[in-house]
């Protein structure tokens, strides 16, 4: 969870674009990041698989007014509304994106091509039909905030009790990488222009917790060392996990949230 999801980048800059903020060049360019290309499959009209540009400008005569994100796990379909098929390939590959204003969805599918030592990503997003209806568990801007700040007070308390919240050298070097990132305001970066600066601060914070999540994972069982306090190290990770999930999801899907609000 440490950096951005795929679909994090497509709905962040898609959003941007489809509101006239950037042009088409800047947002591929953000959306693609340290890829080699990305492709979209399955558009409707289109015979085969057509570059980004095409797409958000085929799926903006299509009707689309904006783009959500969705962040569904075992058990948690967080930003899906169905049907099964495409929560079913979301799932599969842990995100999607779910278009607003018209019946849409994409996954990405991430393929690794090139000689050994030169290996890049590929992406095609396939393009599957949706239902519309309320996104499933997200929460809005200001609720995410609260829930993230406490998940996060309570998860450290638990995690540094049993000391599990990860230590030594390696995990120095990634919170030091990680700030130096957010000082460069990587988070506002992501979230691309037109988006309220409280989803910046949101998906900063979702982020930080996400590291903390993957130190604490990545360093085994620290000193959990008893069935009670692994389960126990266990309990205090998936809540805040989850929590930190719904706040990035929260975070991304501000501008969909934001024009709802206008409407009503």
């Amino acid at each position: 969870m440490l950096s951005e999801p795929r679909s994090g980048r497509l709905a962040a800059w898609g959003n941007a674009l489809l509101s006239g903020l950037v042009s088409p060049d800047d947002a591929v360019l953000a959306i693609v990041g340290d890829d080699a290309v990305h492709r979209v499959e399955g558009l409707p009209g289109e015979s085969g698989p057509v570059g980004l540009t095409l797409a958000l400008g085929r799926l903006r005569t299509l009707g689309v007014g904006a783009l959500r994100v969705a962040l569904p796990a075992p058990g948690h379909p967080l930003g899906l509304s169905g049907p099964p098929e495409f929560n079913a390939r979301a799932l599969q590959a842990e995100e999607a994106v779910v278009c607003h204003g018209a019946a849409f969805g994409l996954v990405p599918e991430v393929y690794e091509a090139g000689p050994e030592g030169d290996v890049h990503a590929e992406v095609a997003w396939h393009v599957l039909p949706v239902r519309e209806a309320p996104p499933a568990d997200v929460p809005s801007l200001g609720e995410a905030e609260r829930e993230l700040a406490e998940a996060l007070r309570e998860a450290t308390q638990v995690l540094s009790r049993l000391d599990v919240a990860g230590s030594g050298p390696v995990a120095e070097a990634a919170i030091d990488a990680y700030r130096a990132r957010a000082e460069r305001g990587r988070a506002q970066d992501v979230l691309a222009p037109g988006y309220p600066p409280r989803a910046a601060r949101v998906l900063e914070m979702a982020q930080r917790v996400g590291l903390l999540v993957s130190l604490a994972y990545e360093g085994g069982h620290g000193g959990a060392v008893s069935a009670s306090e692994m389960a126990a190290r266990g309990a205090a990770l998936r809540p805040v996990e989850r929590t930190a999930r719904r706040a990035q999801v929260a975070a991304y899907n501000s501008v969909v949230e934001e024009r709802e609000k206008g409407v009503r």
